[in-house]
């Protein structure tokens, strides 16, 4: 029987319960506790998963060690900021750290930008939405195209529309002499 998910157990055990079977039935039925027949049966949704803890890793006692050289970096100048590798070579050296380089980059790589931020050097990301109202905004563009109609090149204007809502576009080559719409079927 193929593994099926959450939302669908959930119907599945209220139909179920529907045509009249009890919540034992259910139990064996679809393998489940009572726990989740009865939260099944109060809500046709299933709950949001719980977030784990995050892990405790070797680099938790180092951490502070790190953050420490990152922030006295910000006043150094560039040629003698610390690189990831003698970061890495300190925390062996200095403090006999057992870690390896990959775990010390990624979590330099993340602490890094965080540092800059809290200490007011750099901007905090922001993302700005674009909000565009129906029929409020467009954007037009006009220009020359070369077109080749049997077999001889012709210079065609092409009008271009965008509406900014909705994404639709209108793209319409005209020529002066022959109208390249009707060529082309437009």
């Amino acid at each position: 029987m193929p593994q099926m998910s959450k939302v669908e157990l959930y119907a599945a055990i209220r139909r179920d319960h529907r045509g009249g079977m009890s919540m034992r039935e259910l139990e064996r039925k679809h393998g489940v506790t009572w726990r989740t027949v009865r939260k099944a049966l109060d809500s046709s949704w299933p709950g949001p998963r719980k977030k784990l803890p995050p892990r405790a890793t070797t680099l938790d006692p180092y951490k502070p060690v790190i953050d420490e050289i990152l922030r006295a970096d910000l006043d150094a100048p560039r040629k003698q900021r610390h690189t990831v590798t003698r970061i890495f070579h300190r925390l062996i050296e200095e403090h006999g750290a057992d870690v390896s380089y990959g775990v010390v980059r990624y979590y330099v790589a993340d602490r890094k930008p965080e540092i800059l931020v809290e200490s007011g050097k750099a901007p905090l990301e922001a993302f700005v939405p674009q909000t565009h109202l129906p029929g409020h905004e467009a954007e037009v563009d006009f220009g020359d195209v070369m077109v080749r109609l049997g077999g001889e090149l012709v210079t065609c204007y092409l009008f271009s529309f965008r509406l900014s809502y909705s994404g639709k576009a209108v793209h319409r080559p005209v020529d002066r002499t022959i109208s390249v719409s009707c060529v082309l079927g437009w």
